[in-house]
């Protein structure tokens, strides 16, 4: 199947710019990661989305969806760390944005821009709720 160039283009720009929207917010609040990771992070997945969309038949497609997935939650691992004073863990929150920022750069690759768009404002709202004890 012959790929787009356009509509590869503007999948890939969707899933930059949405990830930048969350990205900006975690850098702003100085988090570990912030603007380029989850830029990267939602590009990545368009672009292993895209390939699979492309390069693949029936069921392949959604193994590379799911490997996708896995392989974020290794990156999101690796932000999460003990508190500085051991009285807790610190990270999940960021884990989590990269996570779904993840399924944003998926969908956005899917042309599912709905999707896309309402899953990162539902992400930069709750990431904006207040902390509570």
């Amino acid at each position: 199947m012959d790929a787009p160039v356009m509509d590869i283009t503007l999948r890939l720009l969707a899933a930059a710019v949405l990830a930048a929207v969350i990205g900006l917010e975690r850098e702003l609040r100085g988090k570990v990661a912030g603007l380029r990771t989850h830029i990267l992070i939602s590009v990545g997945a368009a672009a292993f989305t895209l390939g699979s969309l492309y390069g693949f038949e029936g069921y392949e497609m959604a193994r590379v969806a799911s490997g996708v997935v896995a392989g974020v939650g290794f990156i999101g691992g690796g932000v999460i760390f003990r508190g500085g004073r051991g009285d807790g863990i610190e990270g999940l929150t960021t884990a989590a944005a990269i996570w779904v920022t993840a399924g944003v750069g998926l969908a956005a690759a899917c042309g599912l821009y709905l999707l896309a768009v309402f899953v990162t404002v539902l992400t930069v709202v709750a990431l904006e709720l207040p902390k509570l004890k």
